[in-house]
């Protein structure tokens, strides 16, 4: 096991100070390795490893600082605060790595960067509380404190997704805990499944094609993306196999006037186009410029021909195409995404409880404008990856209480029954998938 030095707190310091200011994590930490010369070392994989379990602590780690210093760690000195947190992961969660350690080299060697980095006075503070830091004893006070330091998910959350799944909880953590296979979906214009199957089969993956979605493979990873023949030719495109399910609940016809709400990265869209034998209409509406550049690379690299593309809020999409225009419509709404935990488990101590209601409010301004694109008789595919009922059927609910020109149209099959009749749920710990939820809604009248 690699015996941990006192430099590599102040570089772990350093990468986490660096995180809060430069997005993504991933390019803060790449800068940090390369001004220390350990970018692409052993010493890159260990502390990569052990700063992406502190960003997946980071609640719990947070909840002990405010314990100890007892104020709220976003009041400290933004470095204070980073070599806490790297000082709570060793001694408190990581002893092993640090059982060599003289703590008081490590002390002064920490209290010393912060003094020469911030402020004297951030240093001596440091220099004074490590004691305490570091001889911290986690112990839970309740059940729900247990299960959070267990499965490392915020105490509100755990008692949220009680109300959701009952007696399936400790199954639901399990699985937004555990590490998800790669899902590519074969882009069917470019090649076919039998041949993506076997490429892959040569490089030494075991491929699992979805039942669910028979375009939809499955294999263990590591895979680098930008060496694959196969991907940067288009012959598939990454996307989870509940996300590729959407499309095909829409159903969109070669010919038809399609609009896409809330489309980048555009894994749906051009899902669709390929639906719709690249003969008809997309038009995708998003607001995120990294997003919207990352798709168009996509639609290139994937031979679709049918997309236009709006750098415009949904919201505005009647403004701009008028009503009573689209065949069908895909609302892939913005959400918590607590349903992705398992592949993005930085995410877990970003949500907030108190976003909820305010994500709900946009998801049903979206809904309505997505209602009013449609022609009579059009259908719109109503879908989160969030788990939380608020966003999900409370939006269905109450889009049908307060329109009178739409109806629900019956789903059933594929997974779960959602908690209105005729709506589906994907749940990780059932279905091997990440959370999802799907509504199909039908405009009766003009």
């Amino acid at each position: 096991m690699y015996k941990v030095r006192e430099r590599d707190f102040v570089i772990l310091t350093e990468v986490l100070r660096k995180s809060e200011e430069i997005k993504p994590s991933q390019y803060a930490k790449r800068i940090v390795f390369e001004k220390y010369g350990i970018l692409g070392t052993d010493l890159d994989r260990i502390l990569t490893a052990v700063y992406y379990k502190i960003m997946k602590r980071l609640g719990i780690i947070d909840k002990i600082i405010r314990n100890v210093v007892g104020v709220h760690q976003n009041i400290l000195d933004p470095w204070l605060r980073a070599a806490l947190r790297v000082t709570v992961e060793f001694f408190v969660f990581e002893k092993k790595y640090v059982k060599h350690l003289d703590k008081n080299a490590v002390r002064k060697s920490v209290a010393s960067f912060l003094s020469k980095t911030t402020h004297p006075y951030v240093g001596m503070f440091y220099y004074e509380i490590f004691d305490k830091v570091t001889s911290y004893e986690l112990q839970p006070r309740n059940e729900i404190e247990k299960l959070e330091f267990k499965y490392l998910l915020p105490a509100w959350y755990i008692e949220r997704m009680k109300e959701v799944v009952g007696e399936e909880l400790e199954d639901l953590l399990k699985a937004l805990n555990t590490e998800p296979k790669i899902s590519v979906r074969v882009n069917t214009l470019k090649a076919r499944v039998e041949e993506v199957v076997k490429a892959l089969e040569k490089e030494g993956k075991e491929v699992t094609i979805s039942e669910v979605v028979p375009t939809v493979l499955k294999f263990d990873g590591p895979y680098d993306f930008d060496r694959s023949k196969l991907y940067r030719k288009g012959k598939f495109v990454i996307q989870e196999e509940a996300s590729a399910l959407a499309s095909i609940l829409l159903d969109p016809k070669p010919g038809e006037v399609v609009v896409d709400l809330c489309a980048a990265p555009g894994g749906k869209t051009l899902h669709m186009a390929e639906l719709m034998k690249n003969r008809g209409v997309i038009h995708a509406f998003d607001i995120d410029e990294l997003r919207l550049k990352r798709m168009e690379e996509l639609i290139e690299r994937c031979g679709i021909r049918i997309v236009k593309i709006y750098k415009k809020d949904a919201r505005k999409a009647t403004k701009i195409l008028g009503e009573s225009v689209a065949d069908k419509v895909m609302l892939d709404a913005p959400c918590t995404s607590d349903g992705t935990l398992m592949k993005n488990p930085e995410l877990r101590w970003r949500i907030r409880e108190e976003k909820i209601e305010e994500l709900a409010e946009l998801q049903y301004e979206l809904l309505n404008v997505a209602v009013d694109l449609l022609k009579p008789g059009g259908r719109v595919l109503y879908c989160t990856c969030s788990m939380f009922k608020e966003e999900n059927e409370g939006v269905v609910e109450r889009i049908l209480k307060e329109r009178k020109d739409v109806r629900l149209v019956p789903l059933s099959g594929y997974y779960s029954p959602g908690f209105i009749e005729g709506t589906i749920r994907a749940f990780p710990h059932r279905h091997n998938t990440i959370g999802f939820f799907y509504a199909l809604l039908e405009k009766t009248t003009s």
